[in-house]
């Protein structure tokens, strides 16, 4: 596996020799799960940025659509409203910006406008997705969904959730090799809360170094304020920061290279001192 992967204009170490990275998650959205509504608008999109950028976050995620469970899908004119304004605000920020989406011509939008990132939930699977896409130099994130964010919970169902995830993740990596698209540019994300329930979030988890390890590419974790915490916490979306935190302790010390989080200063401030002291360094 790669130790520095391509993301746009940076390049991200992930040696075993730093911390995991952390990937901040601004949603400029009116409906997301947790923070709907709270940075739809510009200044206090870019205020919260500034916060995560102020705490250390190594790549910044804006999305513009809502994936929540029961989500309706929006219109491109619309996600692309919500996004580029921000993007435009913080591309020179001094840290890659990621943008999270599976419509294509939003990918060749944002990659236009200085995007490092795509993220997105349908794994480039979109018509025309791996042509807005392959001619960059782009980060590229894989996730694993099962059905849509309209239906995706209401009754997930696998033989073997690992081997299936797995198969698709693969399958996916293939089909951007085979359009020329270099490995040193893709992660992967096996979908927690997307088409899963508890048992299979917690099997995933629990087999994140097998994910990278059969796939031959870093994995992405994204588990923050998500349903799984809230069932083993009993908390609603905003008091599940500490149970967020742990779960991504959990997932880096399990293989994964970065986590996807709303809680940036929690997050970096835990796993900055799991990397001190389980690493040997001078303090």
């Amino acid at each position: 596996m790669n130790q520095v992967l391509k993301c746009g204009r940076f390049d991200l170490d992930i040696g075993a020799n730093r911390r995991p990275l952390v990937m901040g998650i601004l949603n400029v959205t009116p409906d997301s799960f947790s923070d709907g509504g709270q940075f739809d608008h510009l200044d206090r999109a870019l205020s919260h940025a500034d916060a995560m950028l102020g705490a250390g976050v190594d790549i910044i995620d804006i999305g513009g659509e809502s994936s929540r469970p029961g989500a309706p899908p929006v219109s491109l004119e619309q996600e692309l409203a919500r996004i580029m304004p921000v993007l435009y605000a913080l591309r020179d920020c001094g840290k890659p910006i990621s943008i999270d989406t599976y419509k294509p011509q939003v990918m060749r939008e944002a990659l236009a406008a200085g995007a490092d990132f795509i993220n997105d939930i349908k794994g480039f699977q979109e018509a025309t997705a791996l042509d807005a896409v392959k001619d960059a130099d782009c980060g590229l994130c894989i996730m694993h969904m099962q059905s849509d964010p309209l239906t995706m919970q209401l009754s997930p169902h696998y033989d073997d959730i690992l081997d299936e995830v797995v198969e698709f993740l693969l399958r996916r990596a293939e089909a951007l090799a085979a359009e020329g698209i270099e490995r040193d540019r893709l992660w992967v994300d096996p979908g927690f809360g997307f088409g899963k329930t508890l048992v299979h979030n917690v099997t995933l988890l629990q087999n994140l170094r097998a994910i990278g390890e059969r796939t031959g590419l870093p994995v992405l974790a994204g588990m923050s304020r998500k349903s799984m915490i809230g069932s083993l916490t009993g908390r609603p979306a905003g008091g599940r920061v500490i149970g967020s935190v742990a779960a991504a302790l959990v997932a880096v010390e399990r293989g994964s290279r970065m986590v996807r989080v709303h809680d940036v200063a929690e997050t970096i401030d835990a796993l900055t001192v799991w990397h001190a002291l389980r690493e040997t360094v001078a303090l």
